[in-house]
């Protein structure tokens, strides 16, 4: 038995249109493209990586690929990739975000503001996007994604995407720019690693 109304009008295992997305200004696929076939829900859901901070990658190793932190936060920076700098903000302590105490709550807000401001400062930025996408783990994180300086195609929820797509940048510019994030991060609190 489906859960909800809205799960038992959607059209499992057929194939819908990709018209609405094509020849979006910020799409960046064309031609001929299949949508896959919608699944069947997954009920109940499967715990998601970390659940209740066991096996949680994150504290298993607190320290890895950290760039900055401050007494509750910490921001990670992996990998190079297609954009010119990628970042996860996580908590320092393992929680979900409708666990967050109130007095962390209160300071994701302006830690948000900085990260986005040392980012966008970096010369290949215009903008910095932000996002939360967690269903594989459960340790709450946000992510940062650098829209290059001009690429306005790059706008909007694709800019994911274009990340996998796009060349990575060389190792020595990805590590330059992630020390220059965390540097301005430190200038105003925390510190750089």
């Amino acid at each position: 038995m489906l859960p909800s109304e809205y799960h038992r009008r959607l059209p499992y295992g057929d194939r819908m249109s990709a018209d609405p997305l094509l020849g979006g200004p910020f799409f960046p696929f064309e031609g001929d493209l299949q949508v896959v076939p919608l699944d069947e829900p997954v009920l109940p859901e499967p715990p998601r990586g970390g659940a209740g901070g066991e096996d949680c990658w994150s504290c298993k190793e607190p320290d890895r690929d950290v760039i900055w932190r401050d007494e509750h936060w910490k921001l990670k920076a992996r990998k190079p990739s297609g954009l010119p700098f990628v970042a996860i903000l996580e908590p320092r302590e393992h929680y979900r975000l409708d666990t967050l105490p109130p007095e962390l709550t209160g300071t994701l807000g302006s830690v948000i503001q900085r990260v986005a401001k040392a980012v966008q400062d970096l010369d290949s930025v215009g903008r910095t996007h932000f996002n939360r996408w967690g269903d594989g783990s459960e340790h709450f994180h946000l992510w940062f994604l650098a829209r290059p300086l001009g690429m306005m195609q790059l706008r909007g929820a694709m800019i994911a995407v274009w990340d996998d797509l796009l060349p990575s940048i060389p190792a020595d510019e990805f590590a330059a720019n992630a020390r220059q994030v965390a540097a301005a991060l430190a200038e105003t609190g925390g510190s750089a690693t």
